[in-house]
């Protein structure tokens, strides 16, 4: 397994430095990371770092709640394209979720898919999957189902609980195969970053991507 494959070294601290973008970007290029996710400011600042390696930029919107209008976020995605990220995750509306009121966030949802579509960019829904309920992460993976998102993720990494290795599985199974998952949220080690590919994630979040590298050669 090349774990640095489904790595998205990760920093959205919300004092996130420009050192801290550089040093990022120097790893991901070092370790060939799949991509490097960092706040909506220094998209532009990543793409000049990471250059012309295969890693790619990432950024969110409508970060970290979710709860922002859905025209804010059509702007928020606008932006990060015309700033060239190359993938965007985006906070789906949890109080929506919480709420029930999946007409909300299928008007959100097929307001933001054309304009990733159009742009043949990257679209990773994030659900918070640590704070709902089985059938809402059901209702979830059904609804982004049928607009044929790229991935549905896990967590922000600002909830109480992030990434588990059974909600991987709970989407997975209700997820056609050509929708991904991409875990993250407390993902510190090799062993966990493992499982979590195993029960079907394709893609991992994390801040601890470098540890995680070492934990891997260690075991080799």
């Amino acid at each position: 397994m090349k774990i640095n494959r489904y790595i998205d070294h990760t920093v959205l601290k919300p004092v996130t430095t420009v050192e801290d973008i550089k040093n990022l970007c120097i790893q991901a290029v070092e370790y060939d990371f799949a991509a490097v996710c960092v706040p909506p400011p220094f998209v532009k600042l990543a793409k000049t770092f990471t250059g012309g390696a295969t890693t790619k930029v990432a950024t969110v919107t409508g970060f970290p709640f979710g709860y922002s209008a859905i025209e804010a976020k059509v702007a928020e995605s606008v932006l990060a394209i015309i700033d060239e990220a190359d993938e965007l995750d985006m906070v789906a509306n949890l109080i929506a979720i919480r709420g029930g009121d999946w007409g909300y966030l299928e008007k959100e949802i097929a307001t933001i898919m054309p304009i990733i579509r159009n742009k043949q960019r990257t679209l990773k829904v994030i659900i918070e999957s640590g704070i709902l309920l089985e059938d809402e992460i059901v209702k979830c993976c059904e609804l982004y189902a049928r607009y044929g998102v790229d991935f549905v993720k896990t967590s922000t990494g600002y909830a109480e609980k992030g990434a588990t290795v059974e909600a991987v599985a709970l989407m997975r199974k209700h997820l056609p195969s050509n929708i991904q998952i991409k875990a993250s949220g407390g993902i510190r080690t090799f062993a966990f970053a493992q499982e979590l590919i195993n029960a079907g994630a394709t893609r991992i979040g994390a801040s601890a991507s470098v540890e995680i590298m070492k934990q891997a050669a260690a075991m080799q």
